[in-house]
């Protein structure tokens, strides 16, 4: 029962993405009727200029807000992990918490109020577009990856590092040569959560961007009103193959390097 169960959910899961990646070839435009073998789609997804600049401004944008996200969740998640008790520790661990519980269209309600109201004061930003989604972004993304920091160095412990500093390294070299290397997995980890989900979102970009900012994920969005194409199910085959290129890339790494390590 237990092994029927799971073979329903696998085939619930990969069934749908199998025939959308067959239905990428589809020669008609129909989704339900097979005429042929045709590259006649991923064509034109290669001559779509909207969906390819709406691409390339998304993987812009996650690849900011990521950076960002990483280098101030890494000093929150540092803070929390290693600061012991200081003032404010819980404002901040409350702070990095609402996030990941505020509903998606409360958080861009609010981010969208705030860019309004420092125009308005300061004159900046001046209107939406790339700048305020990659902050946005930035916003929500640097909690996922204090978490995950502060995992990482809570399950490390403190001993190397305070081995490090009873053999008389300072402080800076400590961080450099034993916490850092800690980190860098989680650090790894958070930058690539942090890039999915602000390649993945819709609603908080919507909120917070100008129509001269349009991400790929609002332009499907947007066109799935009309119904889905062939197009966009190319579209979807064309990422599901860098993600498997970059898992397989990951594996091969991986091995490779349980392979060097001397038995």
């Amino acid at each position: 029962m237990t092994l029927f169960l799971l073979l329903a959910g696998y085939t619930f899961l990969y069934v749908p993405i199998a025939l959308m990646l067959v239905f990428s070839f589809n020669d008609s435009r129909l989704l339900t009727v097979w005429t042929g073998f045709s590259w006649r789609w991923y064509v034109a997804l290669w001559q779509d200029r909207a969906l390819i600049e709406a691409g390339l401004l998304s993987l812009r944008i996650a690849a900011l807000s990521a950076t960002g996200a990483t280098v101030l969740g890494a000093m929150a998640g540092f803070a929390l992990a290693r600061f012991g008790r200081f003032r404010g520790r819980g404002g901040l661990a409350a702070i990095l918490a609402v996030p990941l519980v505020l509903p998606d269209a409360v958080a861009g309600l609010a981010l969208l109020l705030l860019f309004v109201a420092l125009e308005r004061l300061v004159g900046w930003p001046a209107g939406r577009g790339a700048v305020t989604v990659t902050l946005a972004h930035m916003s929500f993304s640097l909690a996922y990856v204090a978490i995950v920091v502060q995992g990482r160095l809570a399950g490390a412990g403190v001993e190397l590092e305070e081995a490090a500093a009873d053999l008389g390294a300072p402080p800076g070299r400590v961080f450099r040569r034993v916490t850092l290397p800690l980190m860098a997995p989680a650090l790894v980890s958070g930058w690539l959560l942090a890039f999915t989900l602000s390649l993945d979102d819709v609603v908080i970009a919507s909120f917070t961007t100008g129509p001269g900012a349009t991400t790929l994920p609002m332009v499907l969005f947007s066109s799935m009103k009309l119904g889905p194409t062939p197009e966009m199910f190319a579209l979807a085959s064309v990422v599901l193959g860098v993600v498997l290129l970059a898992l397989l890339g990951a594996w091969l790494a991986r091995v490779a390097s349980a392979e060097a390590i001397p038995r």
